[in-house]
Protein backbone atom coordinates (compact mmCIF):
# COMPACT_ATOMS: atom_id res chain seq x y z
CA UNK A 1 0.00 0.00 0.00
CA UNK A 2 2.84 2.40 0.85
CA UNK A 3 4.55 1.59 -2.41
CA UNK A 4 1.38 2.46 -4.36
CA UNK A 5 1.03 5.80 -2.59
CA UNK A 6 4.69 6.57 -3.35
CA UNK A 7 4.20 5.90 -7.07
CA UNK A 8 1.07 8.06 -7.14
CA UNK A 9 2.88 11.01 -5.53
CA UNK A 10 5.82 10.55 -7.85
CA UNK A 11 3.49 10.58 -10.86
CA UNK A 12 1.73 13.76 -9.69
CA UNK A 13 5.00 15.58 -9.07
CA UNK A 14 6.27 14.51 -12.49
CA UNK A 15 3.15 15.90 -14.15
CA UNK A 16 3.43 19.20 -12.21
CA UNK A 17 7.07 19.55 -13.11
CA UNK A 18 6.36 18.85 -16.76
CA UNK A 19 3.65 21.50 -16.85
CA UNK A 20 5.92 24.29 -15.60
CA UNK A 21 6.98 26.59 -18.47
CA UNK A 22 10.67 26.65 -19.35
CA UNK A 23 12.60 29.94 -19.62
CA UNK A 24 16.01 29.96 -21.19
CA UNK A 25 18.80 32.46 -21.96
CA UNK A 26 21.42 31.50 -24.58
CA UNK A 27 24.45 33.22 -26.17
CA UNK A 28 26.18 32.19 -29.37
CA UNK A 29 29.68 32.66 -27.90
CA UNK A 30 31.34 33.13 -24.54
CA UNK A 31 34.53 34.83 -25.79
CA UNK A 32 34.74 38.06 -27.76
CA UNK A 33 37.25 40.82 -28.36
CA UNK A 34 36.59 44.43 -27.42
CA UNK A 35 33.98 45.89 -29.74
CA UNK A 36 32.87 42.56 -31.21
CA UNK A 37 29.22 41.67 -31.13
CA UNK A 38 27.43 38.53 -30.02
CA UNK A 39 23.81 37.40 -29.78
CA UNK A 40 21.70 36.73 -26.72
CA UNK A 41 18.41 34.85 -27.07
CA UNK A 42 15.73 34.64 -24.38
CA UNK A 43 12.97 32.09 -24.98
CA UNK A 44 9.84 31.16 -23.02
CA UNK A 45 7.73 28.02 -23.60
CA UNK A 46 4.53 30.02 -23.16
CA UNK A 47 2.72 32.65 -25.19
CA UNK A 48 0.01 33.97 -22.88
CA UNK A 49 0.39 36.39 -19.97
CA UNK A 50 4.16 36.64 -20.40
CA UNK A 51 6.14 39.71 -19.36
CA UNK A 52 9.73 39.71 -20.63
CA UNK A 53 12.32 41.63 -18.62
CA UNK A 54 14.08 44.87 -19.39
CA UNK A 55 17.56 43.52 -19.86
CA UNK A 56 19.89 44.30 -16.92
CA UNK A 57 23.62 44.24 -17.79
CA UNK A 58 26.91 45.14 -16.14
CA UNK A 59 29.99 45.81 -18.29
CA UNK A 60 28.14 44.96 -21.51
CA UNK A 61 26.00 47.12 -23.77
CA UNK A 62 22.95 46.49 -25.94
CA UNK A 63 23.51 47.38 -29.61
CA UNK A 64 20.10 46.34 -30.92
CA UNK A 65 17.15 44.09 -30.14
CA UNK A 66 14.32 42.44 -32.04
CA UNK A 67 10.64 42.45 -31.30
CA UNK A 68 9.12 39.54 -29.43
CA UNK A 69 8.53 36.70 -31.88
CA UNK A 70 6.27 33.63 -31.52
CA UNK A 71 7.72 30.36 -32.78
CA UNK A 72 6.02 27.00 -32.09
CA UNK A 73 4.13 28.15 -28.99
CA UNK A 74 7.22 29.89 -27.62
CA UNK A 75 8.15 33.53 -27.22
CA UNK A 76 11.62 34.52 -28.40
CA UNK A 77 13.47 37.80 -28.19
CA UNK A 78 17.01 38.36 -29.46
CA UNK A 79 19.58 40.99 -28.44
CA UNK A 80 22.86 42.07 -30.02
CA UNK A 81 25.43 42.82 -27.30
CA UNK A 82 29.02 43.97 -27.14
CA UNK A 83 31.65 45.05 -24.61
CA UNK A 84 34.14 47.90 -24.66
CA UNK A 85 36.11 46.96 -21.54
CA UNK A 86 38.19 43.84 -21.17
CA UNK A 87 37.33 41.35 -18.47
CA UNK A 88 34.84 38.66 -17.53
CA UNK A 89 31.27 39.83 -17.30
CA UNK A 90 28.13 38.05 -16.23
CA UNK A 91 24.78 38.40 -17.86
CA UNK A 92 22.76 38.13 -14.65
CA UNK A 93 19.62 36.08 -14.21
CA UNK A 94 16.65 37.74 -15.88
CA UNK A 95 13.29 37.66 -14.15
CA UNK A 96 10.35 36.71 -16.39
CA UNK A 97 6.73 36.80 -15.25
CA UNK A 98 4.36 34.14 -16.54
CA UNK A 99 0.78 34.39 -15.34
CA UNK A 100 1.94 36.66 -12.48
CA UNK A 101 4.56 34.13 -11.37
CA UNK A 102 8.27 34.90 -11.57
CA UNK A 103 10.80 32.65 -13.28
CA UNK A 104 14.58 33.15 -13.58
CA UNK A 105 16.92 32.41 -16.48
CA UNK A 106 20.46 31.12 -15.98
CA UNK A 107 23.30 33.60 -15.60
CA UNK A 108 25.87 33.56 -18.42
CA UNK A 109 29.58 34.40 -18.42
CA UNK A 110 31.16 36.36 -21.28
CA UNK A 111 34.90 37.01 -21.58
CA UNK A 112 35.95 40.21 -23.33
CA UNK A 113 39.59 40.17 -24.47
CA UNK A 114 41.75 43.08 -25.57
CA UNK A 115 43.04 43.40 -29.11
CA UNK A 116 46.78 43.14 -29.40
CA UNK A 117 48.36 45.99 -31.37
CA UNK A 118 51.72 45.63 -33.07
CA UNK A 119 53.19 49.10 -32.68
CA UNK A 120 55.98 48.31 -35.18
CA UNK A 121 53.46 48.03 -37.97
CA UNK A 122 51.35 51.04 -37.04
CA UNK A 123 51.97 53.98 -39.32
CA UNK A 124 52.81 57.15 -37.45
CA UNK A 125 51.27 60.49 -38.34
CA UNK A 126 52.49 63.99 -37.46
CA UNK A 127 50.75 65.93 -34.72
CA UNK A 128 47.84 67.90 -36.18
CA UNK A 129 47.21 71.50 -35.33
CA UNK A 130 44.26 72.46 -33.17
CA UNK A 131 41.07 72.89 -35.19
CA UNK A 132 38.53 75.53 -34.31
CA UNK A 133 35.10 74.28 -33.41
CA UNK A 134 32.45 74.86 -36.09
CA UNK A 135 30.00 77.67 -35.50
CA UNK A 136 26.63 76.75 -34.05
CA UNK A 137 23.34 78.60 -33.55
CA UNK A 138 24.27 79.38 -29.93
CA UNK A 139 27.25 81.43 -31.16
CA UNK A 140 24.93 83.87 -32.96
CA UNK A 141 21.91 83.61 -30.67
CA UNK A 142 22.59 86.79 -28.70
CA UNK A 143 23.06 88.82 -31.92
CA UNK A 144 19.79 87.46 -33.35
CA UNK A 145 17.94 88.42 -30.16
CA UNK A 146 19.42 91.92 -30.26
CA UNK A 147 18.42 92.30 -33.93
CA UNK A 148 14.86 91.13 -33.24
CA UNK A 149 14.55 93.52 -30.30
CA UNK A 150 15.83 96.41 -32.44
CA UNK A 151 13.36 95.56 -35.23
CA UNK A 152 10.51 95.40 -32.69
CA UNK A 153 11.44 98.84 -31.32
CA UNK A 154 11.68 100.32 -34.82
CA UNK A 155 8.34 98.75 -35.78
CA UNK A 156 6.67 100.11 -32.65
CA UNK A 157 8.12 103.57 -33.29
CA UNK A 158 6.88 103.56 -36.90
CA UNK A 159 3.42 102.43 -35.81
CA UNK A 160 3.11 104.90 -32.93
CA UNK A 161 4.56 108.04 -34.49
CA UNK A 162 3.69 107.56 -38.17
CA UNK A 163 0.82 105.15 -38.86
CA UNK A 164 -1.17 105.89 -35.69
CA UNK A 165 -0.82 109.65 -36.00
CA UNK A 166 -1.77 109.51 -39.67
CA UNK A 167 -4.79 107.35 -38.83
CA UNK A 168 -5.88 109.79 -36.12
CA UNK A 169 -5.73 112.64 -38.62
CA UNK A 170 -7.70 110.62 -41.18
CA UNK A 171 -10.32 109.61 -38.59
CA UNK A 172 -11.03 113.18 -37.54
CA UNK A 173 -14.46 114.33 -38.83
CA UNK A 174 -14.10 116.55 -41.81
CA UNK A 175 -16.69 119.03 -40.52
CA UNK A 176 -14.44 120.04 -37.60
CA UNK A 177 -12.38 122.17 -39.97
CA UNK A 178 -15.45 123.75 -41.61
CA UNK A 179 -16.90 127.13 -40.67
CA UNK A 180 -19.81 126.96 -38.16
CA UNK A 181 -22.57 127.34 -40.76
CA UNK A 182 -21.11 124.80 -43.22
CA UNK A 183 -20.46 122.36 -40.39
CA UNK A 184 -24.06 122.63 -39.17
CA UNK A 185 -25.51 122.09 -42.66
CA UNK A 186 -23.18 119.12 -43.21
CA UNK A 187 -24.24 117.51 -39.94
CA UNK A 188 -27.94 118.15 -40.64
CA UNK A 189 -27.58 116.31 -43.96
CA UNK A 190 -25.79 113.46 -42.17
CA UNK A 191 -28.67 113.30 -39.68
CA UNK A 192 -31.17 113.00 -42.52
CA UNK A 193 -29.28 110.02 -43.95
CA UNK A 194 -29.46 108.14 -40.62
CA UNK A 195 -33.27 107.91 -40.80
CA UNK A 196 -33.54 107.90 -37.01
CA UNK A 197 -37.10 109.07 -36.48
CA UNK A 198 -38.27 106.96 -39.43
CA UNK A 199 -37.00 103.93 -37.42
CA UNK A 200 -38.80 104.97 -34.21
CA UNK A 201 -35.68 106.56 -32.73
CA UNK A 202 -37.33 109.93 -32.14
CA UNK A 203 -35.47 110.68 -28.89
CA UNK A 204 -32.10 110.09 -30.52
CA UNK A 205 -33.15 112.21 -33.49
CA UNK A 206 -34.10 115.25 -31.38
CA UNK A 207 -31.00 114.88 -29.20
CA UNK A 208 -28.73 115.07 -32.23
CA UNK A 209 -30.82 117.75 -33.93
CA UNK A 210 -30.64 120.12 -30.95
CA UNK A 211 -26.97 119.28 -30.43
CA UNK A 212 -26.26 120.48 -33.98
CA UNK A 213 -28.17 123.74 -33.39
CA UNK A 214 -26.55 124.31 -29.98
CA UNK A 215 -23.12 123.54 -31.43
CA UNK A 216 -23.69 126.09 -34.19
CA UNK A 217 -24.73 128.75 -31.65
CA UNK A 218 -21.70 127.97 -29.47
CA UNK A 219 -19.22 128.28 -32.32
CA UNK A 220 -20.90 131.21 -34.10
CA UNK A 221 -21.80 133.34 -31.08
CA UNK A 222 -18.97 132.15 -28.79
CA UNK A 223 -21.27 131.11 -25.92
CA UNK A 224 -21.39 127.72 -24.09
CA UNK A 225 -24.75 126.71 -25.56
CA UNK A 226 -24.05 122.97 -25.24
CA UNK A 227 -23.69 123.28 -21.46
CA UNK A 228 -26.70 125.54 -20.84
CA UNK A 229 -30.35 124.68 -20.30
CA UNK A 230 -33.02 125.66 -22.81
CA UNK A 231 -34.07 128.71 -20.76
CA UNK A 232 -30.47 129.85 -20.30
CA UNK A 233 -29.78 129.62 -24.04
CA UNK A 234 -32.95 131.56 -24.87
CA UNK A 235 -32.13 134.26 -22.29
CA UNK A 236 -28.65 134.73 -23.77
CA UNK A 237 -30.07 134.97 -27.31
CA UNK A 238 -32.59 137.57 -26.14
CA UNK A 239 -29.83 139.54 -24.41
CA UNK A 240 -27.78 139.52 -27.61
CA UNK A 241 -30.85 140.60 -29.55
CA UNK A 242 -31.54 143.48 -27.18
CA UNK A 243 -27.89 144.51 -27.30
CA UNK A 244 -28.04 144.38 -31.08
CA UNK A 245 -24.96 142.14 -31.25
CA UNK A 246 -26.67 139.55 -33.45
CA UNK A 247 -28.57 139.69 -36.67
CA UNK A 248 -31.78 137.72 -36.36
CA UNK A 249 -35.53 138.11 -36.21
CA UNK A 250 -38.09 137.48 -33.52
CA UNK A 251 -39.48 134.70 -35.68
CA UNK A 252 -36.09 132.93 -35.65
CA UNK A 253 -35.90 133.22 -31.85
CA UNK A 254 -39.42 131.82 -31.61
CA UNK A 255 -38.47 128.86 -33.84
CA UNK A 256 -35.43 128.23 -31.63
CA UNK A 257 -37.60 128.33 -28.53
CA UNK A 258 -40.20 125.95 -30.01
CA UNK A 259 -37.51 123.54 -31.24
CA UNK A 260 -35.69 123.36 -27.89
CA UNK A 261 -38.96 123.00 -25.96
CA UNK A 262 -40.15 120.22 -28.27
CA UNK A 263 -36.83 118.42 -27.88
CA UNK A 264 -37.08 118.65 -24.08
CA UNK A 265 -40.60 117.16 -24.19
CA UNK A 266 -39.39 114.29 -26.37
CA UNK A 267 -36.31 113.58 -24.24
CA UNK A 268 -37.78 114.03 -20.76
CA UNK A 269 -41.57 113.73 -21.08
CA UNK A 270 -41.61 110.97 -23.71
CA UNK A 271 -43.59 113.10 -26.12
CA UNK A 272 -44.18 111.60 -29.58
CA UNK A 273 -44.59 114.31 -32.23
CA UNK A 274 -46.20 113.53 -35.58
CA UNK A 275 -44.13 113.04 -38.71
CA UNK A 276 -45.25 116.39 -40.13
CA UNK A 277 -44.16 118.09 -36.87
CA UNK A 278 -40.76 116.39 -36.99
CA UNK A 279 -40.22 117.50 -40.57
CA UNK A 280 -41.23 121.06 -39.62
CA UNK A 281 -38.72 121.03 -36.73
CA UNK A 282 -36.01 119.85 -39.13
CA UNK A 283 -36.82 122.76 -41.43
CA UNK A 284 -36.83 125.20 -38.51
CA UNK A 285 -33.40 123.97 -37.41
CA UNK A 286 -31.94 124.84 -40.80
CA UNK A 287 -33.71 128.22 -40.78
CA UNK A 288 -32.22 128.98 -37.34
CA UNK A 289 -28.71 128.11 -38.55
CA UNK A 290 -29.20 130.25 -41.64
CA UNK A 291 -30.73 133.24 -39.87
CA UNK A 292 -28.90 133.46 -36.54
CA UNK A 293 -25.70 135.40 -37.19
CA UNK A 294 -23.46 137.70 -35.16
CA UNK A 295 -23.52 141.34 -36.15
CA UNK A 296 -20.48 142.25 -38.29
CA UNK A 297 -17.89 144.45 -36.61
CA UNK A 298 -17.59 147.72 -38.50
CA UNK A 299 -14.16 149.29 -38.60
CA UNK A 300 -13.92 152.98 -37.72
CA UNK A 301 -12.75 153.92 -41.23
CA UNK A 302 -15.65 152.00 -42.76
CA UNK A 303 -18.08 153.82 -40.51
CA UNK A 304 -16.73 157.22 -41.54
CA UNK A 305 -17.03 156.30 -45.18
Amino acid sequence: MKKQIFYILLFISTISFAQEPMVKAEIDTTNIRIGEQFNLKISVDETKNVILPKLQLQGLEIIDSTKVDTVKNSLIRKYILTGFDSGAFYIPQQQIFIKNQAYLTDSLLVNVATVAVDTTKVKKFPIKSIKAEPYTFDDFKIYIYILLAALAIIGFWIYWFVIRKRKEVEDEPTYRALPPYEEAIFRLNELDEKLLWQNNKVKEYYSELTEIVRGYIERELKIPALEKTTDEVLDMIKDFKNAETILTSEDTIKKLKDLLREADLVKFAKSKPLAIEIEEDRKDAQDIVSSLKPKPIIEENDELE
